[in-house]
């Protein structure tokens, strides 16, 4: 294989730029050369409302896609939780690549974790999903939107505006942040996003010589365990606008899958369902997460919660 000249777009936080530098050192290390395209994307402007109210996830991926399609850009890097379930047409997730820890962290500069929290403390967070486990966990916390970068998270927390945050492990660890964590969220207590934790890389389907390139990053056993993960999203309708978690993990060529549905209301019980199948390829993944999504689609509607109908036009990715 002919070594590529080779140009990734991404957005410009110190995460996403860590991230798109981690890739375009592992292309170097194969022979390609490689260079970055900055950009600023929508997601990264509005930051005065949650994303479920404008436009959902997607906002972070469109510019990109744009250079992509315009040929500015070969490929991009994408925190996969980030990226819609749905790609537009011509574009493939040709890659991704193995996960760092998938796990949620607390994050405080007071409190040692979650059970030593006052009644009534301020907890940010703008994710649905965790909104829904944390009132499951504590309804008695109050929590406020948190929208904005990393750093920026951080900022507000240490200018005293919550008593709490919580954040993905993995972007925490990837910046050397990991002196931050004050407890770790296992599964077991707040399931995480659909592919938290694993970096996608998405190209235009026409391009072949992208695909045989990125196919030495590529980590199997993520891909199946994010493929199970993300069906399970699709099928609900998922977007940032339905508090939903999904994480699978593989034991030799079983793939166990837990999928929760929460209202972030804190009105209804949170449905959660477990299933574990041989899975050996991503249709056989796919497959698992869509079995899981008809018994959680089931539970949430016996429960009185509404999700979208299969095929139903979701209107925010």
């Amino acid at each position: 294989m002919s070594n590529l000249t080779i140009t990734i777009a991404t957005r410009e936080s110190r995460l996403a730029l860590w991230q798109a530098e981690h890739v375009k050192a592992l292309l170097e290390q194969r022979g390609h050369q490689v260079s970055l395209l900055g950009m600023t994307t929508l997601g990264d402007q509005i930051l005065d409302r949650s994303l479920s109210k404008v436009g959902g996830k997607g906002l972070f991926v469109k510019e990109l896609e744009v250079a992509l399609e315009d040929g500015r850009a070969d490929l991009a890097v994408h925190s996969l939780k980030d990226v819609p379930m749905e790609l537009p047409e011509g574009f493939s997730l040709a890659c991704v690549m193995e996960r760092e820890d998938p796990r949620d962290a607390f994050v405080s500069n007071r409190y040692a974790n979650l059970a030593s929290l006052p009644q009534g403390a301020v907890v940010g967070t703008s994710s649905l999903r965790r909104m829904a486990l944390l009132r499951a966990l504590r309804p008695d916390l109050k929590i406020e939107p948190l929208r904005g970068n990393l750093d920026t998270r951080l900022r507000k927390l240490d200018d005293g505006l919550y008593d709490a945050i919580v954040l993905a492990a993995a972007g925490l660890k990837r910046l050397g942040l990991g002196d931050r964590i004050r407890e770790i969220f296992e599964p077991g207590v707040m399931l995480p996003a659909a592919g938290q934790g694993a970096l996608g890389i998405e190209i235009r389907t026409d391009r072949q010589d992208l695909m045989d390139a990125l196919a030495p990053l590529a980590h199997h056993t993520t891909w199946l365990a994010v493929a199970a993960e993300r069906a399970v999203s699709r099928a609900m309708g998922g977007s940032c606008s339905m508090p939903l978690a999904a994480f699978a993990t593989l034991a030799g060529d079983t793939l166990t899958l837990d999928a929760a549905w929460g209202d972030p209301d804190g009105v209804l019980a949170l449905v959660c369902v477990r299933m574990s199948a041989p899975v050996t390829d991503l249709a056989s993944a796919t497959a698992l997460g869509t079995r899981v999504a008809t018994d959680l689609r089931a539970g949430v509607l016996a429960k009185g919660g509404s999700v979208l109908a299969p095929g139903e036009p979701q209107g925010k990715s």
